[in-house]
């Protein structure tokens, strides 16, 4: 039922991305002192496509992407792609860890040995976990759904993956991004087996409106930002195929829409978006998308949103597993609700507040990422 897996892609696959990048038809951009007010900035995603072309080691990429064992298991209609990393838990503490859109699997590769082996970076082995850390479906190495399907579905999926595939009967689980929210599912309707989840950021909406000042103040911005940076989602909920046929076959395309959320989403506050990601990461977290066809499987994904239950809590409902949410303070987006709403929808037990990072907090700031989950599988 479980196979090994290795990513493997030939010479001939990747010299034919990067003869597209090469010839590239680049459009217009308007020549104007912050390019990224109209979408990826023209200057920065042509060195992004210059250091693909010439510097970017793809060779040590996959090698890379193979240091961690990994895996395909067959879980319903979907061979599910994994990272299982046993450390010096030895298989006691499982914790499921899952990405979001556009990130990867890959978004966790600066804290999987230090959540492992703990003990090799100065840490106590008995803070160590066993990780499981799955490709969304739609996503990097799992199959394709035949149409969208959404985050509840996937925390069905994953469930079974941890309790049937892997044997383990009580696990913990993290997300960021639809990993939140599928993380919400498991804790939600899986608390059989989920005995504490953590998130860094919210999922679930308790039910009724605004009951403060400040929780009217917080919807207000949420709504006002998502008029400046939610275009993306509109059309991924609603018609992402669109955005498929133009992503098909369009190597620069699929870079400068993954790149733009890499740097509309991150904390760029006292670090620029190279600092914050450097080029070599963010390509193969791109050349993830490029090589598997993921790109419109993935846009799909918003519109499984719609198309499953939604992620509003019932009048009297609430997901009573314990949960832990760290706010980075650097997200410009999805900021951190006040504490009080996010309590009608989740029994919070832990709220932590990160000096820095912002949407993507395992892959911005892996230290103070590390740090939390530790320190919230100590109380979980």
């Amino acid at each position: 039922m479980v196979q090994p897996f290795e990513v493997a892609w030939s010479d001939d696959a990747v010299q034919a991305v990067l003869d597209q990048v090469r010839a590239y038809p680049w459009p217009p951009a308007p020549q104007v002192p912050d390019g990224w007010a109209y979408g990826c900035d023209g200057a920065y995603l042509r060195e992004l496509c210059d250091h693909w072309t010439e510097r970017y080691d793809w060779r040590a990429a996959v090698a890379d992407l193979n240091r961690f064992p990994q895996f395909t298991a067959r879980v319903e209609d979907f061979d599910l792609h994994f990272l299982h990393v046993v450390g010096e838990a030895g298989g006691k503490r499982p914790l499921l860890l899952t990405h979001g859109w556009p990130g990867s699997h890959y978004e966790f590769w600066g804290v999987i040995e230090k959540l492992a082996w703990p003990s090799r970076f100065g840490g106590r082995a008995e803070d160590a976990f066993d990780l499981v850390i799955p490709s969304l479906p739609g996503f990097g190495f799992s199959s394709r759904p035949a149409r969208p399907i959404g985050q509840q579905t996937t925390a069905r999926l994953f469930n079974t993956l941890m309790t049937q595939v892997l044997g383990y009967d009580r696990y913990r689980a993290q997300g960021g991004d639809w990993g939140a929210l599928v993380t919400s599912w498991l804790g939600l309707e899986h608390a059989q087996n989920v005995s504490a989840i953590h998130l860094n950021m919210m999922g679930f909406r308790p039910a009724g409106g605004p009951k403060s000042e400040e929780e009217v103040a917080w919807m207000t911005r949420q709504g006002a930002m998502m008029d400046v940076m939610g275009a993306y989602f509109r059309l991924q909920s609603s018609r992402p195929q669109s955005l498929a046929w133009l992503g098909a076959g369009n190597p620069v395309g699929q870079a400068a829409w993954i790149a733009e959320r890499f740097h509309d989403w991150s904390d760029l506050r006292q670090r620029s978006l190279d600092q914050v990601h450097p080029k070599d990461r963010l390509l193969t977290n791109i050349m993830i998308y490029v090589m598997t066809g993921a790109f419109a499987t993935g846009a799909w994904y918003y519109r499984g949103l719609l198309e499953e239950r939604p992620p509003l809590m019932a009048e009297g409902e609430r997901c009573e597993t314990p949960t832990a949410f760290a706010n980075f303070p650097g997200e410009p987006l999805y900021t951190a609700p006040p504490r009080p709403w996010a309590e009608r929808a989740y029994n919070i037990v832990r709220w932590t507040e990160q000096p820095s990072g912002g949407h993507f907090a395992a892959m911005e700031e892996p230290d103070l990422f590390v740090a939390d989950v530790q320190a919230w599988g100590r109380e979980s």
